[in-house]
């Protein structure tokens, strides 16, 4: 799976960018949210999510985790399907879909285009505790931008440790000490949780 892509945004459309990274063209479909944060950028990183169908490969990119994690989200939902889970996204930002979805307000969900009454109370039943308990982040501290932190969050919840807990653990472990390998940082947090 591709995780992310850093390089060159040679064309860009509100749909899609196509990112060159290491002489080679991605072409990675888009939301509004995303574009409307990279348009005026030349080079940089997208967070990706590739969708295999039988007659297609899809490269999805977000600009945050927030809008990936959302969009996997939407589309563990029955009937959303990554089309759909994209022009959500257009719509609205991850915080305020979740919001939409934790408070259980159908009426701002069908404002959507292609979301009908159904499909917005199936998206309330089946997101809203998730999100309730899992909250999409709108706003990123510069800690969690690090690639050290990102991979130590990732190991920690690979071990089975909630994401909350692990990532409150690992700003306290980072401020205290700088210095440290990922390694170093995840033993220190599983030495404090």
């Amino acid at each position: 799976m591709i995780a992310y892509l850093k390089g060159d945004f040679v064309q860009k459309t509100p749909a899609s960018v196509i990112v060159e990274v290491g002489g080679v063209g991605y072409d990675v479909l888009i939301s509004l949210n995303t574009y409307s944060k990279i348009q005026d950028l030349h080079n940089g990183q997208l967070f990706t999510s590739l969708i295999i169908r039988e007659d297609a490969h899809l490269l999805f990119g977000f600009f945050d985790i927030a809008e990936k994690e959302m969009f996997h989200h939407l589309i563990s939902v029955s009937g959303i399907g990554a089309t759909t889970a994209r022009v959500m996204l257009s719509y609205m930002k991850p915080d305020e879909l979740a919001r939409a979805i934790t408070q259980s307000d159908v009426k701002t969900l069908e404002g959507i285009k292609g979301i009908g009454k159904k499909t917005a109370e199936r998206l309330v039943l089946e997101l809203r505790d998730k999100l309730a308990k899992h909250p999409v982040e709108a706003n990123i501290s510069p800690l969690k931008n690090n690639t050290l932190h990102q991979d130590a969050l990732n190991a920690l919840q690979a071990l089975g440790i909630n994401r909350q807990a692990a990532n409150q653990a690992l700003e306290k472990a980072m401020l205290k000490e700088s210095n440290l390998s990922v390694e170093e940082l995840i033993k220190n947090v599983l030495r404090t949780l």
